[in-house]
């Protein structure tokens, strides 16, 4: 046995912040299923029966689909590589990757939802509007069904409360899969006003026009998507009302203190490691600060930094 060996056993605290949520990772796999049947049944059925709504409510799903099972494999990755020491603070960003990589799917998704929407607008096509709505209405079924399942698993975790905030928890990964379906139910919705506008008043460019509105909501959506799972590959997190909370700590400590150096990134969900380099003229251990800062449940890894004089103290 190594040196290195010998040691690791004796760490005094866990790197594994994530708790994972089994109920929530079932609940998934069977929006996944439910999902890419009646994706499947409406990009068919959008292009035989000349419905660009209902087809491009098809390829709207497929991202949903797309980032369903993204969601899923973040789950079971996560899980499986909990305890491997390769990662030094979790395996949380398994799922922030998959959430990156679904929106820049998205991009091309809504890109071509674009193009075949004005194809249609420029060169109309008769539509079977009975066989469309059927098949609209049975996707809008679906996804109020999946979003049941999801809202159902939804976990929520409540953090302790203190002076200063009291904060409700959510599933990221659980939460963005909601949202997903949710979404897609509302562009379900989109497709059935257009086949109802086409078939009733014979508003038949009704029909690529809400293609067009659909894809524009999964540009926006994947617009959004993008900012928020990068910001958090970026570890662009020192806004996050957790970096106030750490200068009210060391603002409010009895020992005077000067924060020189700090350096805040999430590691699950709402859980933040922290880095802090601390100026100060008296004598006190770097576990003072720990513990002052620990009514932050939040912050679930901490490093203090003291410098004294010319004696710097790490832990």
């Amino acid at each position: 046995m190594t040196i290195a060996d010998k040691t690791i056993p004796n760490l005094e605290h866990t790197h594994v912040f994530n708790e994972g949520n089994p109920l929530a990772e079932r609940n998934t796999k069977w929006a996944v299923f439910l999902t890419a049947l009646m994706m499947i049944g409406e990009i068919f059925g959008g292009w035989f029966y000349n419905s660009m709504a209902l087809l491009a409510d098809g390829w709207h799903m497929s991202s949903h689909v797309l980032a369903l099972g993204l969601s899923v494999f973040a789950y079971r990755a996560a899980r499986k590589l909990t305890h491997d020491k390769r990662f030094a603070f979790g395996t949380w960003k398994i799922e922030i990757m998959g959430g990156y990589t679904s929106a820049i799917f998205l991009i091309g998704v809504a890109g071509l939802m674009l193009y075949q929407s004005a194809q249609r607008l420029i060169s109309p096509m008769p539509i079977h509007y009975d066989q469309a709505i059927a098949i609209a209405a049975g996707g809008l079924v679906v996804n109020l069904l999946c979003a049941w399942l999801l809202k159902d698993g939804h976990h929520h975790e409540h953090s302790h409360t203190h002076a200063h905030s009291h904060e409700h928890h959510h599933d990221l990964n659980l939460r963005s899969a909601y949202l997903h379906v949710v979404a897609d139910a509302a562009t379900s919705v989109l497709a059935i006003i257009a086949l109802f506008g086409g078939k009733f008043w014979a508003v038949n460019w009704l029909d690529p026009a809400m293609g067009i509105v659909g894809a524009l909501l999964v540009l926006v959506w994947a617009y959004k998507l993008l900012l928020e799972t990068g910001r958090v590959l970026l570890d662009a997190e020192m806004d996050a009302p957790v970096v106030a909370e750490i200068f009210e700590v060391i603002n409010d400590s009895k020992v005077q203190a000067k924060i020189t150096d700090l350096h805040v990134w999430r590691v699950s969900k709402n859980k933040y490691a922290c880095i802090l380099s601390l100026l100060t003229h008296e004598t006190v251990t770097p576990d003072y600060f720990k513990a002052q800062l620990s009514i932050h449940e939040e912050l679930v890894h901490i490093t203090v930094e003291i410098n004294h004089c010319a004696t710097t103290h790490e832990t």
